[in-house]
């Protein structure tokens, strides 16, 4: 009877031991990314409470993640790569994306480098005093980007009560933004939005998909084929 006892014990401890032992499977990035924007489908937004567009993520996606540091390191060693910007919670994001993993996935792109800008850039109003001031400093790393996107980002302009533009003299990476870089330079950037689009939350019809491809299209086709001169009539 103790033998019993104790071989059940030992049988015991062994499975505890075994199942300790057995590591936990490593989610990959495009899993992680997957989970990551699906898991806000619907969801209300904090911020104006408007429904988050609820988006489908294939699980074989492209999209690797890339620190800021390891992007700039990538431009240093003039390597050929398309990178997005953005963040899952953005409105304007979610809803050209499926359609920027679609293209990726008909030319055969399989990986697409991906920063989360959310916490990492700037923020940059007006005070009391109508003074242009900094309320959040964005990263080093951020700062670095810039310059070495610069040609080909937008300038990060706000506005005052009136509704007037202000210039602020620095440049923003915006989301989305989709850069393609060839040898290490910085080609194209490309929002994928169609000019038909009026609001990020809006049903997307059939034309404005197609356009968002043919945008996004040409800028993929630009790292395929290392154009030296890369816009959008001669890439596409």
């Amino acid at each position: 009877m103790k033998k019993k006892v104790l071989l059940t014990l030992l049988l015991v401890v062994s499975l505890f031991t075994l199942t300790g032992c057995i590591e936990e499977k490593e989610i990959t990035d495009a899993e992680r990314f997957k989970e990551e924007y699906e898991s806000l489908n619907n969801v209300k937004r904090q911020k104006d409470g408007k429904k988050i567009r609820a988006i489908t993520i294939p699980k074989d996606n492209p999209y690797q993640y890339i620190t800021p540091a390891e992007l700039i390191n990538k431009l240093d060693n003039k390597d050929t790569f398309v990178v997005y910007f953005g963040f899952a919670e953005c409105p304007w994001c979610r809803s050209i994306l499926p359609i920027l993993t679609e293209v990726a996935s008909d030319l055969d792109v399989t990986t697409i480098y991906y920063v989360d800008i959310q916490d990492i850039r700037d923020t940059i109003e007006l005070n009391e005093s109508n003074e242009i001031t900094t309320t959040k400093k964005a990263t080093k790393d951020y700062y670095e980007l810039l310059k070495k996107l610069d040609k080909v980002l937008e300038d990060y302009t706000i506005y005052d009560e009136n509704g007037n533009e202000i210039d602020t003299n620095e440049k923003r990476i915006y989301a989305p933004n989709v850069i393609s870089i060839v040898d290490g330079n910085v080609k194209e950037l490309e929002t994928g939005i169609s000019d038909k689009q009026t609001d990020p939350y809006m049903e997307l019809t059939e034309e404005i998909k197609a356009d968002t491809y043919n945008k996004f299209k040409c800028v993929i086709k630009c790292v395929l084929e290392n154009k030296d001169v890369c816009t959008s009539k001669k890439s596409c």
